[in-house]
């Protein structure tokens, strides 16, 4: 058996793709090297650099790696702001190309898919935490194209029979323990990286968009969890699907919020460097309290989260931000 994964370069999916190989799964990794890294990806597996959306490149795919039983689906774009600014890109890419992506599998009758979905359809949630029966109200494209993915795959099930997991969550952190592979993006617009920029002399100084929000310090609190956590509950979704259970979803989640003001003094902690900030205005769109419940992924999927400390978090971020100064920069 060998388990397909589209955007197996990117920070979540190299993640994923490492830990199959380390299960002794046979893997195959899509990319189309636009976000991603090549050398995010572990030797082990074999790699092909095309767009998931050209047909003819993944009937090639599959052709060439009959053993696919399962597909693990990371290849999509999932900046907020810019999807508020260019939403048709979202659309296509990560909506149309669903489209293209299950007409295939369909065809080749590879009938399994792990979506990586987010809590973002969401939207602003009722209550807290979140849980998978909450209503889906997106309040930006990104969001928007992901809930459209999840509702395409309902169908496709409905009519196909190919079967899915989604499994939505919020705010990724950290980095393999050993510091081999970690988070690179171009530009970076998660918090954590841009603390740890601050810390290494990158930046001069970090901006917490906003501190009178309804919370405890007055800043966002948001959910943490590892990629090792997350690609760990990818591969018991793929393991799930393989015992001819039914489609779902799934939140994954610490079901532990940290505000802004926690990660920037967990940060100065574990660095011991000052890391000046300053309070800076509101962003558009940003809930006061985003955190998941991931009861349902504990006691369906037995899903077992190692990462619960987020000084541990910070620490595996820091030794690949300290041992990869310039990310992948020098290996692509």
């Amino acid at each position: 058996m060998a388990v397909l994964v589209l955007g197996g370069a990117g920070y979540i999916g190299s993640h994923t793709v490492d830990r199959l190989i380390q299960k002794g799964e046979e893997v195959v990794v899509v990319d189309s090297l636009v976000t991603g890294h090549r050398a995010a990806v572990n030797s082990q597996a074999k790699f092909y650099q095309g767009d998931l959306s050209d047909q003819d490149f993944m009937r090639k795919v599959f052709a060439e790696n009959p053993a696919i039983q399962a597909v693990i689906h990371f290849a999509a774009f999932s900046l907020v702001a810019e999807s508020m600014t260019d939403p048709l890109k979202y659309f296509d890419n990560n909506t149309a190309g669903m489209i293209k992506l299950l007409e295939v599998m369909n065809e080749v009758g590879v009938k399994k898919i792990v979506f990586s979905s987010t809590a973002a359809t969401y939207g602003i949630p009722e209550t807290m935490p979140i849980k998978e029966s909450d209503p889906q109200k997106p309040i930006n494209p990104y969001g928007e194209s992901k809930l459209m993915m999840e509702k395409i795959m309902r169908w496709s099930d409905k009519a196909y029979g190919i079967k899915f997991v989604a499994l939505r969550y919020f705010n990724v952190a950290g980095a393999k323990e050993d510091g081999s592979i970690g988070e690179d993006h171009h530009p970076e617009t998660h918090l954590l990286p841009i603390v740890l920029q601050v810390a290494m002399g990158k930046r001069d100084q970090l901006k917490i968009f906003g501190d009178d929000y309804n919370t405890p310090d007055g800043t966002n609190v948001r959910d943490y969890v590892h990629p090792t956590d997350l690609a760990d509950a990818h591969i018991l979704a793929v393991k799930y699907l393989l015992a001819d259970n039914d489609s779902n979803a799934f939140n994954l989640g610490s079901s532990t919020g940290f505000s802004n003001k926690q990660i920037l003094e967990a940060a100065r902690e574990v660095t011991g460097k000052e890391i000046p900030a300053e309070m800076a205005p509101r962003r558009g769109g940003d809930p006061d309290t985003l955190i998941a419940a991931s009861d349902k992924a504990r006691e369906i999927l037995g899903w077992k989260p190692q990462f619960d400390d987020i000084h541990k978090i910070i620490q595996t971020a820091w030794n690949w931000h300290e041992t990869h100064p310039q990310g992948y920069a020098d290996q692509d």
